[in-house]
């Protein structure tokens, strides 16, 4: 099973995000959507589960919670916008998987046996940071993320 990861569009979707998101069973936005109508272009390539990030503070907002963990595949997977805000020990929850934004920096880091995954931002270029999302391969063999780069970049 293939999940789409990104964050932080902050009201942009790029058509090459579309593109790079098609085909995927799930999509897990982390927050900073932006706007409403994000998460309804998403909906249009795969079932999405989405958080609330820092600048989703309009009434349109209230529908997403905080914090998210839900179950993919054989896999636990909990969802925070920013990993400062972790607020449990996901290896005694039996949780796979932590998926986060706020940071606008990709990391995939395996910490005691916990894949921490952060697409970093699709939305608008911020700084020199690079503009990315990220998709998770959930197969038998274990997990397999990998990063996308969005503007004039490569996988990694």
């Amino acid at each position: 099973m293939r999940i789409g990861v990104i964050s932080d569009t902050h009201g942009l979707l790029r058509p090459e995000a579309e593109r790079r998101l098609a085909g995927v069973a799930h999509i897990i936005h982390a927050g900073d959507i932006g706007r409403p109508e994000i998460v309804d272009r998403l909906r249009l390539i795969a079932p999405v589960i989405a958080i609330r990030g820092n600048v989703d503070n309009a009434t349109w907002a209230n529908i997403y919670p905080d914090t998210d963990t839900v179950r993919l595949g054989d896999q636990t997977i909990h969802i925070v916008h920013d990993i400062h805000d972790l607020q449990l020990d996901p290896v005694s929850l039996g949780i796979g998987v932590v998926i986060s934004g706020h940071s606008h920096r990709p990391l995939i880091e395996t910490i005691d046996g916990v894949l921490y995954l952060n697409p970093g931002s699709a939305g608008p270029r911020r700084f020199s940071l690079p503009v990315t999302l990220a998709t998770l391969d959930l197969s038998a063999d274990g997990l397999r993320p990998l990063l996308h780069h969005l503007v004039g970049g490569t996988s990694s």
